[in-house]
Parts: C-alpha cells; sequence; structure tokens
C-alpha cells in the first residue's frame, strides 16, 4: 500500500493524493453507521435534515460516524448504532442486526458504511439531534413508504440511497 500525500486537513476532513488520485479521509474514523429501523407497528423511522454540501433537505435513514469525538473511541459499531438512533429519533432499539459493510463511495473517500436493521424499538425521548442538528423524525407505514417518499421528492426533497439499500438488504 503505498502512502498517501496530504493535501488539506481540518477537524472533520482531509484530502489526500496517492499518485494521480485524490480522495477524501475522516481524520478520526474510517466508518459510518446508518440505521433501518422498524417500529412494533410496522413504521420506517425516517428523517430529514438540510444537508450543507447538497444545499437541500435530505430524507434519510438514521446514521452517524463512528468514533468520531473522543469519548466514542473504540466504539463497537452496534453500540454507535443504538447511539445514533436515540439521539437522532428518540428510539432505543432491542435488536440491531448488521445488514452489511460497503464503500460508502469507493472512488471518493476510504470510508465504509455499515447498515443495520434496528427492531423492538422504544420511544424514549423526542430526538432531534445533538446540539447544532435540526432534525425531523418521520413514522412512515411500511405499506405507504414507496408513494410517501415519491410525493417527498416531489416536493423538492432528496433522498439518501441508503434508504432503498437498507430496506433491500432487510427484504422488506
Amino acid at each position: 500500500m503505498n502512502t498517501p500525500e496530504t493535501l488539506f486537513t481540518t477537524r472533520w476532513l482531509g484530502v489526500y493524493r496517492i499518485g494521480k488520485w485524490d480522495f477524501v479521509r475522516r481524520p478520526q474514523t474510517d466508518s459510518c453507521v446508518g440505521i433501518l429501523a422498524e417500529t412494533p407497528e410496522g413504521e420506517i423511522v425516517l428523517i430529514e435534515q438540510f444537508r450543507i454540501p447538497v444545499q437541500s433537505t435530505v430524507i434519510e435513514i438514521p446514521a452517524g460516524l463512528v468514533g468520531d469525538e473522543e469519548e466514542f473511541a473504540g466504539e463497537d459499531l452496534a453500540e454507535t448504532a443504538r447511539r445514533e438512533l436515540l439521539e437522532e429519533t428518540g428510539y432505543d432499539a432491542a435488536s440491531v442486526e448488521l445488514l452489511v459493510r460497503t464503500p460508502t463511495s469507493a472512488g471518493m473517500t476510504s470510508e465504509f458504511t455499515h447498515l443495520f436493521h434496528a427492531t423492538g424499538l422504544v420511544k424514549k425521548h423526542e430526538g432531534g439531534g445533538v446540539a447544532g442538528e435540526k432534525i425531523t423524525v418521520h413514522l412512515v407505514p411500511r405499506a405507504e413508504l414507496r408513494a410517501w417518499l415519491k410525493a417527498k421528492e416531489a416536493e423538492g426533497f432528496v433522498l439518501d440511497f441508503k434508504i432503498h439499500a437498507a430496506l433491500w438488504l432487510a427484504g422488506l
């Protein structure tokens, strides 16, 4: 393996080069989690938030970085998934099952996404994320999900592909 040349770094992101290939990497982690959360009533828990890089409000599954803060360094992937689900949606999960480990965007970043399926949800609080995050939580009945997503897209929302990937991997 070649050692990358550092082109630029901040607290959250670095730009690197190997040969003629430029790519990004997060200084603290190469992993993130995404959580397909399903309530006992058969609802899928989705979130919406404005994302600066795409300058749009995005509909997504709950997600977060692994070990991005010192207090969470070395945290187990499933525990990160549980923590992020609780922070963003207010739901605690009885079961968190790994669905897949896959590169987020293999031509651009070293990051791997770990998609989980969370079940046995219990509402603990309203969610909304941590300081600075403005997350809206949506509970969408599984039978209405396709139409709901299509309507949100027609309204101008951007849909994150991880929704579809996680649903397919979970067999829903």
